[in-house]
């Protein structure tokens, strides 16, 4: 049965494994895409413009802000980054699901933009700011001044929890995977993503339909 696609919003202080859940959601399911954001940056070496980013120059992208073309836009350290709507909306009307990986501001601008009825906005937790801070430290990407500044931001992510439809506090990897799973799951057989089911049960009534589908 078709269905509308759904615009997944998944937020986190960095460390708390949200980009590792995301990464399994689309190795369980392959249908499952990022959205591609657009930047001002200059790419770096390895990065592949439309594949990692989506660059552009400040005027370009300063047009698509002001002509609705972006769902989501911020400036971080000089340097303007957004999501485009065009390939998100394509994507929903074939049935298919995006996830953001944005922090709250991001997640606040798409709740409230007119695409709104199709987001489902998920919020992860750590068990505790130390295993935060530790998970950090573990990863040994940052020195002890990024990780002071990561620790300081999370707080602020974090007081924005209330915002979202569903806060998982990520104590067990595993566990949390299955209940993003679940997540995802209900929501896309909510009643009013699915596009045939009005049909299905007028020919139910009148005697012609045999099987609901998934």
């Amino acid at each position: 049965m078709d269905r509308t696609g759904l615009l997944i919003i998944l937020s986190s202080p960095s460390g708390a494994g949200k980009s590792t859940l995301a990464r399994r959601l689309t190795e369980w399911d392959p249908s499952l895409s990022f959205s591609v954001s657009a930047t001002t940056r200059a790419p770096r070496p390895s990065e592949i413009d439309g594949e990692h980013y989506h660059f552009m120059d400040r005027d370009a992208f300063r047009h698509m802000v002001d002509s609705g073309q972006m769902l989501e836009h911020a400036e971080v350290f000089g340097n303007f980054y957004g999501s485009p709507r065009e390939p998100v909306e394509r994507a929903m009307e074939a049935g298919l699901d995006t996830i953001f990986d944005v922090d709250w501001q991001g997640g606040q601008q798409i709740r409230n933009s007119a695409l709104s009825p199709h987001v489902v906005s998920i919020f992860i937790l750590p068990p505790s700011l130390p295993e935060l801070e530790r998970r950090l430290v573990a990863r040994g990407q940052d020195s002890a001044e990024v990780i002071a500044g990561r620790m300081a931001k999370s707080r602020d992510e974090i007081s924005h929890w209330a915002e979202y439809d569903y806060v998982l506090i990520n104590d067990d990897l595993d566990a949390t995977f299955g209940r993003l799973k679940a997540i995802l799951t209900a929501e896309r057989l909510r009643r009013e993503r699915r596009k045939g089911l009005r049909g299905f049960v007028k020919d139910l009534m009148e005697g012609g339909a045999d099987d609901l589908g998934t």
